[in-house]
């Protein structure tokens, strides 16, 4: 892409109603535009990195063995009715009738759709297991919208619900979401950890929330900071190998950390006082098991192996796709802007011409772009004729994590300058040589 075409409305000085950095920058490096309160339009830039998150989550999803799926925003309330959560939902949900006078509701989440769809299609254990999960739209009415898309009305999410005959069926494959989150958070440059949360209007009894540590946090988390020297890796996991699960969700469990809902001021004690952390942290993600709570209600049931009805165990497991683009953000920046971690970053790497018009510059950024584009890569051309200052000025401003830059002097030479943005290091490289690099940092 080049920049002369692309629309990229960033903005020089702070917005006024951003109170935290990833809204901040958001705003700056014309990502989005708000809409209405908590509600939000993706430009261009703010898109392809929500695709990219998006892209990572279908991924790691069909690795364990997960379907995809795609259900609709607006649910009837009938259903929510059959399973009691009607009424006890609360404010948050849009509440709606139609043309006929009918109730229906904008979809925070759909427990009850997915029990629909399954009731009237699988009766045989046989066809179980099953996990379903779709990436769709959600809305809640908050009260207090704030933060830009970390606490947005209208939210763009990930949303799995499994379906199995037993309890130890059901656990295997809450633990088969834990293994899968942790590899796709790690994937996005994330450090996300699962903590021991409360379960709230989805209901259950064993539910984990991964969180990112940040100051802009909304939870409050304790943990043992062994819990931060963990990491996921280049494991090779066999998602149906339950003991190699559980050994992992164990692994990254058993250490103490929770959120302020469910802390344990006694159990927290018996953490080592150097390991104890208190701190903030920003919700990614959460996973449920919540057991026969909604097939029961609803009648999914099945018949197993003895030709008896029985309904079924399911859960619940959630990301939050559009809530993430803030979290990496707030994890990941200086005061320049945003710094991309490679497995998200809208653009590979950005082309700066410190000289545009120069016949030789331009012909060295144009070949730097076709070599880079055709060994697969989308490099960002700043073409514009602008100053030099303004050109880094953006290219920091919209974090992509390398930079080469072209100019008259460094061409005489035979040399282009290659720029890490996370380190902010630069080194003289052939053209070639520079290449070279920047495609070996996503191969």
């Amino acid at each position: 892409m080049r920049l002369s075409r692309y629309f990229l409305p960033v903005l020089k000085e702070n917005p006024a109603e951003a109170q935290i950095v990833s809204h901040r920058l958001m705003l700056r490096a014309g990502m989005i535009k708000q809409s209405a309160a908590g509600i939000y339009s993706w430009l261009p830039l703010g898109l392809k990195v929500l695709k990219n998150i998006e892209t990572i989550v279908h991924e790691e999803q069909a690795k364990a063995g997960h379907l995809a799926m795609l259900m609709p925003t607006i649910q009837s309330a009938d259903l929510w009715r059959e399973s009691g959560r009607y009424d006890d939902y609360g404010e948050e949900m849009l509440r709606i009738k139609d043309r006929h006078g009918r109730d229906m509701l904008f979809t925070p989440t759909a427990e009850e759709l997915i029990t629909d769809i399954f009731r009237g299609h699988v009766t045989s254990y046989k066809d179980m297991p099953l996990t379903m999960y779709q990436i769709q739209w959600k809305f809640r009415d908050e009260r207090r919208p704030r933060f830009g898309v970390m606490r947005g009305r209208e939210f763009y999410m990930k949303d799995g619900y499994n379906f199995d005959l037993t309890k130890e069926d059901a656990m295997h494959a809450y633990n088969r979401h834990l293994v899968s989150y942790l590899r796709t958070y790690e994937r996005m440059g994330l450090q996300a950890i699962p903590m021991r949360a409360d379960s709230g209007p989805i209901g259950g009894d064993d539910t984990h929330e991964f969180l990112v540590l940040a100051e802009t946090g909304e939870s409050e988390v304790f943990y043992d900071s062994a819990v931060t020297d963990l990491t996921f890796g280049d494991r090779d996991i066999n998602y149906d190998d339950k003991a190699q699960c559980q050994s992992i969700m164990e692994e990254f469990t058993t250490k103490y950390a929770r959120t302020d809902e469910t802390h344990d001021e006694a159990l927290f004690a018996e953490v080592p006082q150097e390991r104890r952390k208190v701190a903030r942290g920003i919700e990614v993600g959460q996973i449920f098991y919540f057991g026969t709570k909604y097939s029961e209600a609803m009648g999914a049931t099945v018949q197993d192996g003895d030709g008896k009805q029985v309904p079924v165990h399911m859960g619940s497991h959630g990301i939050g796709v559009s809530r993430l683009v803030g979290a990496i953000i707030e994890a990941s920046h200086d005061d320049k802007g945003i710094i991309w971690p490679e497995g998200v970053t809208p653009f590979h790497c950005g082309i700066v011409n410190l000289k545009q018009g120069d016949a030789e510059a331009d012909a060295a950024c144009e070949d730097l772009y076709h070599q880079l584009t055709k060994a697969g890569l989308e490099p960002l051309y700043d073409d514009r004729n602008e100053r030099a200052g303004g050109k880094f000025a953006t290219m920091d401003l919209i974090g992509l994590p390398w930079r080469l830059t072209v100019g008259p002097r460094g061409l005489k030479n035979g040399v282009v300058e290659l720029t890490c943005r996370k380190t902010g290091e630069s080194e003289e490289l052939t053209p070639q040589a520079a290449i070279a690099k920047v495609i070996a940092q996503y191969n």
